[in-house]
């Protein structure tokens, strides 16, 4: 006799409204995208010290530590990235769902996916934050030199060189970071959240 492949979801005693009002605050996924080295980890991280410095309970997602783990089998191809995506909204939405801020960093370069993931977390969930930094100036800050080794043609479908962006056409908050400290960055971010976040 076969194993049934019938699935159940398990009630949870302790819902996420119950983990806000313990918390102090609402959870929330605030959904970071751009180019590569648009500074999106980098803003994220500011903006986690400074909640974090508040009392309130956060986690980074970024692209690089996920594909270490649990995506390392995962490539770039246009299959890939949407599974890669669909994974990190899930982990998003399971921190959310234990009352966590959950800020994540990813490219995710196309407005369908950026959609699922908004899907998968919930729209009243989801703060999509478009960190708008011009091509040029991602190149000057890549490090790693990704950008120049997608230009010979030694990474193929890199995201603003071999692969597109599609600009979010209405994000909650649209960041530029031309003449700006991070700490005036994180302000501004902070600002917009805290009161979508009381209780």
């Amino acid at each position: 006799m076969s194993e049934s492949k019938e699935m159940f979801t398990q009630v949870i005693n302790i819902d996420v409204a119950r983990r806000n009002e313990r918390n102090g605050h609402r959870s929330k996924v605030l959904w970071f995208t751009g180019l590569p080295c648009s500074g999106k980890t980098t803003i994220a991280n500011k903006v986690e010290e400074i909640l974090f410095e508040k009392g309130v309970y956060t986690f980074i997602l970024d692209g690089d530590h996920l594909r270490d783990g649990l995506n390392a089998g995962l490539g770039f191809s246009e299959v890939d990235r949407k599974e890669n995506l669909r994974r990190a909204a899930e982990v998003a939405k399971l921190f959310m769902d234990s009352g966590v801020i959950v800020l994540c960093a990813f490219v995710s370069p196309s407005i369908k996916d950026r959609a699922m993931v908004k899907e998968i977390v919930g729209d009243d969930n989801f703060i999509e934050i478009f960190v708008d930094t011009p091509l040029d100036l991602c190149e000057l800050r890549d490090v790693k030199g990704l950008y120049k080794k997608a230009r010979l043609g030694e990474i193929l479908n890199f995201t603003g060189i071999g692969a597109p962006y599609e600009i979010p056409p209405s994000p909650h908050l649209r960041i530029t970071i031309e003449n700006k400290s991070i700490n005036d960055t994180a302000r501004e971010i902070i600002d917009y959240l805290l009161p979508k976040i009381s209780i």
